[in-house]
């Protein structure tokens, strides 16, 4: 394999390994939202019922419940990475990684407690170190738990197997990944003592940069994270931002929060604060989600040729309405990615533009997902905090924006979008029998009827070709012996993928909403 395919299949696999974390966490944020809703004071006073021991008492405790998790990111990325990492017995790499955290935040407070390095804990504020687990060592926040999630996969993927005759054979296996994890760990925790700071003041350095950037560093993170998606690396970049110091680092309430989403949160829950910061600006994506790729649907809508339009209607709508309401974007994306790739990119730059307009309109709205999002966060908080209408302004425009531009470049190059396809175009459009059969085939998936798994598994090269099987929120991640084995058409024909992406020996393939009815089907095929 070639070093860059190889470099890229390394990043994708620890972009699908980003993804456990990850995935709870907008889970935990909407629960936040939740529980504002019974303890907010402007909300309790417009419904006098809200003032209730019951309702406030159940708020508290949801947001009680919630918080921590959002203050040990560090424990969770750690344990959620080396699941990830880990190619085999996965439930004693998550075992290891927590007692391995636990070694490391001891290890660390006891050296610099002989070093006398410890701030006093009365007076940690500013000083870069902090209390976790309630143990004081370095503020290291989600990137010890990444670090030590990569350290504890790598180790384990290294020694799971080991194992001894005689007397020794009770310390083989996933006992002796964790004797060989205390040195290492100690070790780390000395050499993270010493190297943490510097790296932790150039992290701050960037995170102020794009935090002072303003418009630039809004725009540069919108076009990236479109940019990042066909090959899944957008799982990589949105962590960093949205829950680490690279995304901004704010003293709320007494309590330094780092990153964005962290910010954004703490904010709502903080009476003291009259309007979210700038922080909000990087969860303003369902400008575009919302509204934008409505205005490209339109436009695709529009460009197609008139005996294709009803067609074209019944493949857009769907989709349309799974980027709106979920916030799920792949399957509209992946319909002009391949056949109009300078589409896509003009769709990464309108992305970031989207965030500028928001954010020089004034929108301090949480709209990361879908509609969904946007009214359990922000309608409940109220326009003065969010500035929620400036938002829908917003939408408004680059909806306009978005349907000028692609009916515009579609006329104007050419491009075959659906319904304008060449013939014997790779892109194309189901008649009314294959859509009909396609829409029994996806209602049949949500009913939890069997999904046609050998097709898919056929498709891919069959068993003997398949190395590994994961998933994500909308596609199936697999790593194969032999790509060329690969049936891109027939996935996208036979088993309703929205689109295949393919790399060295990563695959990736688009099925949308129904990814975890397909990985347990395949998953049920690959045991017979």
């Amino acid at each position: 394999m070639k070093f860059k395919d190889k470099a890229l299949s390394s990043m994708q696999n620890f972009a699908r390994a980003m993804f456990m974390p990850v995935l709870i966490l907008p889970i935990v944020g909407l629960l936040v939202a939740v529980a504002n809703l019974f303890t907010n004071a402007s909300l309790i006073q417009q419904f006098p019922f809200l003032d209730n021991p019951v309702t406030i008492g159940f708020g508290t405790i949801l947001s009680g419940c919630m918080q921590p998790i959002l203050s040990n990111l560090g424990l969770i990325f750690c344990v959620g990475v080396s699941v990830g990492l880990a190619k085999e017995k996965k439930q004693d790499a998550a075992f290891i990684s927590v007692v391995t955290f636990v070694v490391f935040l001891n290890a660390m407070n006891k050296f610099m407690n002989l070093q006398g390095l410890l701030a006093p804990a009365d007076a940690l504020s500013g000083t870069g170190q902090s209390i976790t687990l309630g143990v004081q060592v370095l503020e290291m926040g989600a990137f010890l738990g990444i670090l030590l999630g990569i350290v504890v996969s790598q180790v384990h993927n290294r020694f799971i197997n080991t194992e001894f005759k005689g007397a020794f054979q009770i310390y083989g296996g996933q006992r002796f990944v964790f004797i060989v994890m205390i040195p290492v760990t100690i070790i780390l925790a000395v050499v993270c003592t010493y190297v943490w700071p510097p790296i932790q003041s150039v992290i701050s350095a960037f995170g102020h940069v794009i935090g002072n950037s303003g418009n630039l560093g809004y725009f540069l993170f919108g076009a990236a994270e479109r940019l990042l998606i066909p090959v899944g690396l957008h799982n990589v970049l949105n962590p960093m931002i949205l829950y680490t110091s690279l995304g901004g680092s704010e003293v709320i309430g007494g309590q330094l929060i780092e990153g964005a989403r962290n910010i954004t949160l703490a904010e709502i829950a903080s009476p003291d604060v009259v309007t979210l910061s700038g922080a909000a600006i990087f969860e303003c994506r369902g400008v575009t989600k919302i509204f934008g790729l409505s205005g490209a649907a339109l436009a695709m809508y529009h460009a197609a040729r008139p005996e294709n339009k009803q067609r074209v209607k019944s493949i857009l709508v769907p989709v349309v309405l799974t980027s709106c309401i979920a916030g799920i974007t792949e399957p509209i994306e992946f319909s002009f990615l391949f056949v109009a790739p300078v589409l896509y990119v003009v769709h990464a730059i309108l992305s970031g533009a989207g965030l500028v307009l928001a954010n020089l309109l004034g929108a301090r709205t949480i709209a990361y997902n879908g509609i969904i999002d946007f009214i359990l966060y922000n309608i409940p908080v109220g326009i003065q905090k969010t500035h929620w209408p400036m938002f829908l302004l917003a939408g408004v425009i680059m909806f306009a924006v978005y349907y000028v531009v692609f009916l515009f470049l579609i006329k104007k190059l050419n491009l075959h979008t659906l319904g304008r396809e060449a013939e014997g175009g790779e892109m194309k459009l189901y008649s009314k029998k294959e859509y009909k059969e396609k829409q029994q085939a996806d209602k049949a998936a949500k009913q939890g009827d069997t999904i046609d798994a050998a097709t898919i598994v056929a498709a891919l090269g069959g068993k003997d070709n398949l190395l590994e099987v994961d998933n994500c929120f909308t596609r199936l991640r697999l790593k194969v012996k032999d790509i060329s084995l690969v049936d891109d058409e027939r996935l996208k024909k036979d088993t309703g993928a929205a689109g295949v992406m393919k790399s060295g020996e990563v695959v990736q393939v688009i099925y949308g909403l129904k990814i975890n009815a397909v990985r347990k089907a395949v998953d049920a095929e690959l045991q017979k």
